[in-house]
C-alpha cells in the first residue's frame, strides 16, 4: 500500500475580493495557473497526472478542476470538484490520498480556488410562479437549516461569537490575536518567507499596464490594537457582541495546489518528496457550534496519526475568527509560538476554498526551512463542520 507524499506544492498571491489585483480574474484563471505550475514544480509530465480534484464554493455548478485540465491541454485527465466549504482544498488533498493509498491512481493534483470576486449568484423560482418563472432575489444556497441560534448566512454568529461565548473569549484577546496575525504576516512577506509557495500571476489593470501579482496584499502594517479596538461589533443589537472586522479573517481571492504520488512512484520516477500525508479527518456539529468543529477535528485526526499535541512541530488552525484558534490553543494546551506562525484568516485572508491547500502548501515551506517536522492544517467549516490533515516533512 502506497503512502501519498506531496511532491510540489503551489499558491497564488492572496487578494483582496472586489478592490484587489485579483478583483476582475476568473475562477478559470486562478485554476489554470495552479494546475500545470503543481505539475511542473513536481518534475511531472501532464500526461501521467491520473486526475484533478479541485474544490470549490459558489462557482456556479460546474466542474472547476475538469475545465482546469482541458485549458491546460491535459484532455486524457478527468476532473473532480468537491465541496466542503470552507474545508474543501483539505477534502480535495485528503481525497487524492485516500485514491493513492488504495492503490487505484498514481498521480494526483489537489486543491481548491476561490474567486469571491467573481462568484455568481443563483435565483430561485417562486413556487408559484408559473410559466412566468418570476425569482426572487440573487441568493446563495443554505449550508444547514436556518434556527436562531445558526443564521445559514452570518459565520459571525456560529463561528465568531458562538465560539467566544462557550470558551469564554474576551473581544481583547480576539483583537490581540488578530493583531499578532497581521505582524506575522508582515514580517513574513518582508523576510521573503512566501516567495517559493506563490506562483506570480500577470494581471491587466484597467489602464492596459500588467501587473506581476506574487503578494499578498491583504496584511496590514498599521494595525494597532487601538485601532481594532475602534472598530465597531458586527452586530450591535446583539448584548456583548465582540466580534469586528478585525477579529475576523477577509473576502478574499486565491488559488493552491499540490501534486500527491504514492511514495514508491516517486522513488521511481526520481521525485523529491516534500512531504508525507499522514492522516486526515472530518466532523460535524452543530451548527451553531461551527467554530467548535476546528476544536472537534483535531483531536480526531491526532488519533488517527497515532500522535500527541507535543509530536506536532508547526499548526495551521484557520482564522475564519480569531476565537477558533484561541479555542484550539486552550483546549489542548499549545504553544501559541507555533500556531499561525506567518499569519493566518485575519491578516493574510481567507480565500475559502483555497484556504485548506494553501495552508498546507505554506506548512510546507516553512516546516522544510526548519528541517522538517509534524504540520497539522485544521479548519471549521460552513454548516458545523471541521477538516483537518496531519503532513509529516
Amino acid at each position: 500500500m502506497a503512502k501519498p507524499v506531496i511532491v510540489g506544492a503551489v499558491r497564488t498571491a492572496i487578494g483582496r475580493s472586489f478592490k484587489g489585483a485579483l478583483a476582475n480574474v476568473p475562477t478559470e484563471t486562478l485554476a489554470t495557473t495552479v494546475l500545470p505550475e503543481a505539475v511542473r514544480r513536481a518534475g511531472l509530465e501532464p500526461a501521467a497526472v491520473d486526475d484533478v480534484v479541485f474544490a470549490e464554493l459558489n462557482y456556479g455548478g460546474g466542474d472547476l478542476a475538469r475545465h482546469a485540465a482541458v485549458a491546460c491541454g491535459m484532455e486524457t485527465v478527468p476532473g473532480q470538484a468537491v465541496n466542503r466549504h470552507c474545508a474543501g482544498s483539505l477534502t480535495a488533498i485528503a481525497n487524492a490520498s485516500a485514491h493513492i493509498r488504495s492503490d487505484m491512481e498514481r498521480v494526483l493534483v489537489a486543491g481548491g480556488v476561490q474567486s469571491l470576486s467573481t462568484a455568481p449568484l443563483m435565483k430561485w423560482r417562486k413556487p408559484d410562479s408559473g410559466p412566468e418563472m418570476e425569482f426572487v432575489e440573487p441568493w446563495i444556497p443554505p449550508s444547514h437549516p436556518e434556527t436562531p441560534d445558526a443564521p445559514t448566512m452570518d459565520m459571525s454568529v456560529t463561528v465568531g461569537w458562538n465560539t467566544a461565548k462557550a470558551v469564554g473569549i474576551s473581544r481583547a484577546e480576539m483583537d490581540a490575536w488578530a493583531l499578532r496575525s497581521h505582524q506575522r504576516a508582515c514580517d513574513a512577506i518582508e523576510a521573503g518567507k512566501f516567495v517559493d509557495e506563490i506562483v506570480p500571476l500577470k494581471v491587466t489593470r484597467a489602464d492596459g499596464t500588467v501587473l506581476d501579482f506574487a503578494v499578498d496584499e491583504h496584511p496590514r502594517r498599521d494595525t494597532t490594537l487601538e485601532r481594532l479596538a475602534a472598530l465597531p461589533v458586527l452586530h450591535p443589537e446583539i448584548e456583548g457582541f465582540s466580534i469586528t472586522a478585525g477579529n475576523s479573517s477577509g473576502i478574499n481571492d486565491a488559488g493552491a495546489a499540490v501534486a500527491l504520488v504514492g511514495d514508491d512512484y516517486a522513488a521511481a520516477e526520481g521525485l523529491e518528496v516534500m512531504a508525507t500525508v499522514r492522516a486526515w479527518a472530518n466532523v460535524g456539529v452543530a451548527p451553531r457550534d461551527t467554530g467548535l468543529g476546528a476544536v472537534k477535528v483535531i483531536g480526531k485526526v491526532l488519533e488517527r496519526a497515532g500522535l500527541a499535541v507535543g509530536d506536532v512541530a508547526l499548526w495551521e488552525i484557520n482564522e475564519a475568527f480569531a476565537s477558533t484558534p484561541i479555542a484550539a490553543c486552550r483546549e489542548y494546551g499549545m504553544d501559541e509560538e507555533r500556531v499561525n506562525f506567518s499569519g493566518s484568516g485575519c491578516s493574510l485572508g481567507h480565500p475559502i476554498s483555497a484556504s485548506g491547500a494553501r495552508m498546507v502548501t505554506t506548512l510546507i515551506y516553512e516546516l522544510r526551512r526548519r528541517g522538517g517536522g509534524i504540520g497539522v492544517a485544521a479548519m471549521c467549516a460552513g454548516g458545523g463542520m471541521g477538516g483537518a490533515l496531519v503532513l509529516e516533512v
